[in-house]
């Protein structure tokens, strides 16, 4: 059902690429009402246009908060064209028809996210308007609704090729996209408020997205909702997948911790190498070795600028992804040579602070683990303390059993990981398999450290692990048997710090 749009209403916040709408509009002769800075725009181009008040008879009052709020307006854009009772109505109160209802809304997100103070905020809630695009986007039959300036280029063109002819098809789609902006707007105030009021709701709306090429396996489909360009800009290579972006998010939450220069390759979420070095080159060497086997079609992640020596080790290995602060030119002429290889500028920015996940026919909250414990935050527990370089490599593990499934077990040696354990049900199976991998590798265990994601039940992990050469010891601490571990960490003369802190990873 195809309409001609003969009268508009047009007041918005944002008025960049307005311009040319309005030239056409009054190219068409579509009649042009409009409110305060808007009118003056409009008029300020030199095209006719009629102030609201002039239907309404009422001015702006309260300083801005009431102006399209009246019958009159809402009548013209719900009117239902054709219906004998609201075209009487429409005659009767002398209500004019609106075809076009061209609004946008407050910017009150932005307003949040600049710190405002309360009533700076408060102001930001568009009434006016979320009214406006609800009732035009209700009554899509007859009316056609823009509800946000991404959506300008897309009108011009109606009113260019179409000469102001609207089809059905048209209108709705506009309409959904205008209740997407309303529901989204919506969310933002509530989850504002609710930041004291803690009301027990689940509200989230993320109207940026994607459809990806699959899920997990080519079977399931998939869609990412975010803003990726945030995070990072691609500069090279195939179309990110879902298992990739779960791998990026894992690499990313691990390299964001680290400020000394710092190399990782993840696998399934989980870092099977990594190393802290003086040099970039050095860094990626024994992050390699940690595990050169599952490296291979890995996720590879820095947090320095990779140059070309390091690109030219780093691309005798098959890998999916990079992701670092930045690439030299002549790295980023090694790294492309593959071209579906994933190349990654990593931006500053921060991770949200709630993590959610699904969970039988609802949606678990929870906050983000953020505890990154300090020597502060070490609690010595047997008679011998560990040393400054033990110090060292027990935080260096404990930043990687953080980011490990659990059960998780890590064992480092001079700020490289050597061997993990993950995913295990048992946290004695994941001490034994971080112990063979480490032995599978060449990595001599004498002299090196463990951490634990979680206390150990029994002591029969710290003797597995110093029977393994293991000389220091980091876990929470907590279990009624802490005492057996104590005990045989002392008559062994093994050193072990609680924190705590335990770091389940699921």
């Amino acid at each position: 059902m195809e309409k001609r749009i003969e009268s508009a209403l047009v007041s918005v916040f944002h008025k960049e690429g307005l311009e040319n709408i309005i030239r056409k509009l009054s190219e068409l002769n579509i009649r042009i009402y409009s409110t305060g800075g808007t009118q003056k725009f409009i008029s300020d181009l030199g095209v006719t246009v009629t102030p609201v008040e002039e239907i309404t008879s009422y001015p702006s009052i309260l300083g801005g908060r009431v102006k399209t709020l009246h019958p009159k307006i809402f009548g013209g854009i719900l009117a239902r064209r054709g219906h004998d009772q609201d075209e009487q109505d429409m005659d009767e109160y002398k209500i004019p028809s609106i075809d076009l209802v061209i609004v946008d809304l407050y910017p009150f997100e932005e307003t949040v996210k600049s710190g405002a103070d309360e009533a700076s905020v408060i102001e930001k809630i568009d009434i006016g308007g979320i009214s406006l695009i609800r009732a035009a986007a209700k009554n899509y039959r007859d009316v056609l609704v823009v509800s946000h300036q991404g959506q300008y280029n897309r009108v011009l063109e109606i009113l260019e090729d179409q000469q102001g002819i609207t089809t059905l098809e048209v209108r709705r789609h506009f309409a959904a996209e205008a209740f997407d902006v309303s529901s989204h707007y919506d969310t933002e105030i509530f989850n504002w408020f609710n930041r004291k009021e803690n009301i027990p709701a689940f509200k989230q709306n993320i109207s940026l997205g994607h459809k990806l090429r699959y899920g997990e396996n080519p079977h399931q489909k998939a869609f990412f909702f975010g803003d990726f360009n945030v995070w990072f800009d691609q500069i090279h290579g195939k179309e990110i997948s879902y298992n990739n972006l779960l791998d990026i998010d894992a690499a990313e939450g691990l390299i964001a911790e680290f400020s000394d220069t710092v190399f990782a390759v993840f696998k399934h979420n989980n870092a099977c190498g990594a190393a802290v070095r003086d040099t970039l080159f050095d860094a990626w060497k024994d992050a390699l070795a940690g595990d050169p086997v599952s490296a291979f079609g890995g996720i590879l992640a820095t947090n320095r600028t990779v140059d070309a020596e390091t690109a030219a080790e780093i691309n005798k290995l098959f890998f999916e992804v990079i992701m670092a602060p930045d690439y030299t030119p002549e790295a980023l002429e090694i790294l492309k040579v593959k071209k579906k290889r994933i190349i990654l500028k990593r931006k500053k920015t921060g991770f949200p602070g709630k993590l959610f996940r699904t969970a039988l026919n609802g949606v678990l909250v929870q906050d983000r683990d953020t505890k990154t414990e300090t020597p502060d935050d070490l609690k010595p527990v047997t008679k011998r303390k560990p040393d400054a370089g033990e110090i060292e490599d027990l935080l260096f593990a404990n930043i990687l059993v953080k980011h490990s499934k659990s059960n998780a077990i890590v064992l480092v040696k001079d700020k490289q990981l050597l061997g993990h354990g993950i995913g295990q049900t048992s946290r004695i199976d994941a001490l034994k398999q971080a112990i063979e991998k480490a032995g599978r590798f060449g990595f001599d265990l004498q002299g090196a450290v463990m951490a634990s994601d979680a206390f150990f039940p029994f002591a029969d992990s710290v003797q597995v692990a110093h029977e393994a050469g293991i000389r220091a010891v980091i876990q929470p601490g907590g279990s009624i048997r802490d005492q057996e571990s104590i005990d045989y960490c002392n008559d062994h003369n093994v050193a072990m710090v609680f924190t705590g802190i335990r770091h389940f990873k699921h």
